[in-house]
């Protein structure tokens, strides 16, 4: 099974979670979007916790309606399909265009992650 996430975004998102850890306020810009092509279901994630290097903190969007700020572990990530079948998968195109703090407002304002 592929990971969720290449190892650069992993070392990206622990530097962001060990700032985090350290009590360092900060608006990183998201690193990873991970969805479900057959479900609506989209994680926008900024952080990954040093101390387990498995959970990680974003922007969740379970299709609802109500996105909001949470934590997600990737190895649950990695064990959820969608009806179709269709596994969680990268974007591997996705490139922040803004912080984090902007895709909540957005997110919140249209009832769902836009871009």
């Amino acid at each position: 099974m592929k990971p969720l996430i290449t190892e650069d975004e992993r070392q990206r998102l622990l530097a962001h979670g060990q700032a985090r850890a350290d009590g360092q306020a900060g608006d990183p810009l998201p690193v990873v979007r991970l969805f479900t092509p057959d479900a609506h279901l989209t994680w926008l994630l900024a952080s990954l916790d040093p101390a387990d290097g498995d959970t990680a903190y974003g922007l969740i969007d379970l299709g609802l309606g109500m996105p909001e700020l949470g934590t997600v572990k990737l190895s649950d990530l990695a064990s959820i399909v969608g009806p179709r079948q269709q596994p969680v998968m990268r974007d591997r195109y996705f490139q922040a265009a803004r912080p984090l703090s902007e895709y909540v407002r957005l997110a919140q304002e249209n009832g769902g992650i836009v871009d």
